[in-house]
């Protein structure tokens, strides 16, 4: 079959020597045209979201989550849970604070997060008995698939990400909610989850295939360099500079032109819509809506320090940029690889220091700021706000329940008891959910296993958590199989 390009060649352009060239034609069907690529992932999402089954559960009230996630497992004990009358071995160092919370005592690690704490819910009972899942890796895994891994070493480490992984949540989440803003639908930053040199386990879309993996912000610079957000490259958000607009809505004419000169292929693909894919891809080049999202310098000084001047802090500031221009999953990673030190959640060792001087200052000034930014923006009514790691730490210092040495200034992983916060999107204020026993070692009510938290972050956006999806076997999978905690639920 011949297709004819009808009209006079370049006449509509301000480049008119150029004309319409052979290459052009190739590239209306080729992954080199600026656009068509995205065109093709936004078709295949679409695709997806009319086969997804989505059910209307739970609440339904969140339209974006941003998922602040503690990896290395944070001390509950020396943050946001600390025990009074227990053995010196077991008791924080830090002091205990009062907050807004009749009752309700943080450590002196917290006083910002102390005073927001009326608009949260903190989980106190968060629990899971593990399986293989005593080390990061896995238990990172589990956190944001929902599923276990049946290739655990004895280190718990697993494999790197595979195609055949269980999606994160936030892959499933825009799968079947794309956003209806030309907006990246899931962003993942400042770094990868990693543990040692397994990276990026448990943050991939696994067997959705990578049309639904977050889009990845990974500033240049070391894990301590804590400027690294000053070095944002989302250049390949932007349009090359030899693709003027006019040249952009060129090709895209010659699409049509093409098109219509195909009547039959046009017959076998109308269904697929695909001028409105391609419409959409090219929305999202052109609009600069992305790439203004990103532009954290357009914030006034006075904000930027309200977050603070780190990488958290920055990251966190990027987050509620990213919901308030229509991302729906922000996954902000903490910014210090799990089982490494200085600013890292994994004490081991030197908890005292490091908690105090590092990781704790930028938790509570960058959260509590988060928290409270939403809120006075009205985000947070339709912004799910999580913060939790893949465990807590061991009761007792200096004690060995990993495998892993610990100084008597350090708590080994401890995954049967720990915290986590959320908020937002119908979540209660003002609530504590569960509570752990004398020594934080379990709960004593409500026990959450992460499976429920995921299951009540899919029913926040309406989704149901036994959604069937097809893995790379074609075998039918539930997203995740637990119930969502109701209780949470305004």
């Amino acid at each position: 079959m011949m297709i004819r390009v009808p009209g006079q060649p370049g006449k509509d352009l301000c480049d008119s020597h150029l004309g319409i060239t052979r290459r052009d034609v190739l590239r209306v069907g080729g992954s080199s045209m600026l656009g068509l690529s995205l065109g093709g992932m936004l078709q295949a999402q679409a695709q997806a979201k009319e086969s997804a089954s989505i059910a209307p559960g739970g609440w339904g009230k969140a339209k974006s989550i941003i998922m602040v996630y503690l990896q290395g497992g944070p001390s509950h004990l020396d943050l946001w849970d600390p025990k009074e009358n227990v053995p010196d071995n077991v008791k924080s160092i830090f002091k205990p604070i009062s907050t807004k919370l009749p009752g309700v005592q943080f450590t002196e690690l917290l006083p910002k997060l102390a005073e927001v704490v009326d608009k949260v819910t903190m989980i106190r009972s968060m629990s899971y008995t593990p399986n293989g899942l005593f080390n990061h890796t896995a238990a990172i895994y589990q956190m944001m698939t929902g599923y276990t891994t049946d290739k655990v070493s004895p280190s718990g480490q697993l494999e790197p990400p595979s195609p055949k992984d269980f999606p994160n949540f936030g892959s499933n989440i825009v799968r079947m909610l794309p956003p209806q803003e030309p907006m990246l639908p899931f962003v993942m930053l400042p770094r990868p989850l990693q543990e040692s040199n397994v990276v990026g386990k448990g943050g991939t879309a696994g067997f959705l295939g990578k049309a639904y993996d977050p889009y990845t912000l990974y500033p240049p610079g070391d894990d301590l360099d804590m400027g690294k957000m000053n070095k944002i490259n989302v250049s390949d958000l932007e349009m090359r500079a030899d693709v003027y607009g006019a040249r952009l809505e060129r090709r895209a004419k010659l699409r049509d032109v093409i098109n219509q000169g195909m009547p039959e292929i046009d017959r076998a693909v109308k269904d697929y819509n695909l001028s409105a894919y391609y419409d959409q891809a090219l929305s999202l080049i052109a609009s600069g809506r992305a790439r203004d999202a990103f532009g954290i310098e357009q914030e006034s000084r006075e904000t930027r320090e309200r977050y603070g001047r780190n990488t958290f802090g920055q990251s966190a500031l990027l987050a509620r940029r990213l919901v308030e221009a229509g991302t729906r999953v922000v996954e902000l990673v903490w910014p210090k690889v799990a089982n490494s030190d200085n600013h890292s959640w994994d004490v081991h060792n030197g908890l005292s220091k490091r908690m105090k001087d590092q990781a704790a200052p930028m938790l509570d000034q960058g959260l509590s700021a988060l928290i409270e930014d939403l809120d006075q923006r009205g985000l947070l009514d339709e912004t799910l706000v999580v913060a939790v790691g893949e465990f807590g730490r061991s009761p007792q210092r200096g004690v060995s329940t990993s495998g892993n040495g610990n100084s008597d200034d350090g708590r080994d992983h401890w995954p049967y008891c720990y915290t986590a916060l959320v908020a937002g999107a119908g979540i209660k204020r003002g609530y504590v959910h569960g509570k752990s026993d004398q020594t934080a070692s379990a709960p004593v009510s409500d026990p959450v296993h992460p499976g429920q938290l995921l299951a009540t972050i899919y029913e926040s956006f309406g989704i149901a958590p036994d959604t069937i999806v097809y893995n790379h076997l074609n075998q039918p999978r539930e997203l995740v199989k637990a119930e969502a905690v109701s209780a949470l639920y305004a």
